[in-house]
């Protein structure tokens, strides 16, 4: 086993342990946000993974796929800013808290 193997598995190891643990944060998670965050670095992990998929494979094409995930993933993510903001604008205006 070469040394580039031998880095790709220990990359697509820690990956699938982030992955995992990111998972656990989703299904524990104390709030909204906390699941949110977790759901974002998931796909950010999956991104992680076809791009290592990309070099170790030598099929550049996977990459236009990783690219295409992370913008959905920050618009995703814009989104649920948005939802917040409003949310809390609107607990502002009634005066409640929560």
């Amino acid at each position: 086993m070469d040394f580039f193997s031998l880095a790709i598995t220990i990359v697509y190891v820690l990956l699938s342990l982030s992955l995992l643990i990111s998972l656990v944060r989703v299904i524990i998670g104390p709030s909204l946000p906390d699941r949110v965050v977790a759901l974002d670095l998931i796909a950010f992990v999956v991104i992680s993974l076809i791009a290592t998929y990309a070099i170790s494979s030598g099929h550049p094409v996977y990459l236009d796929v990783a690219i295409v995930l992370a913008l959905v993933a920050f618009l995703g993510t814009i989104a649920f800013a948005r939802f917040v903001f409003v949310r809390a604008e609107k607990h502002e205006k009634e005066g409640t808290h929560g």
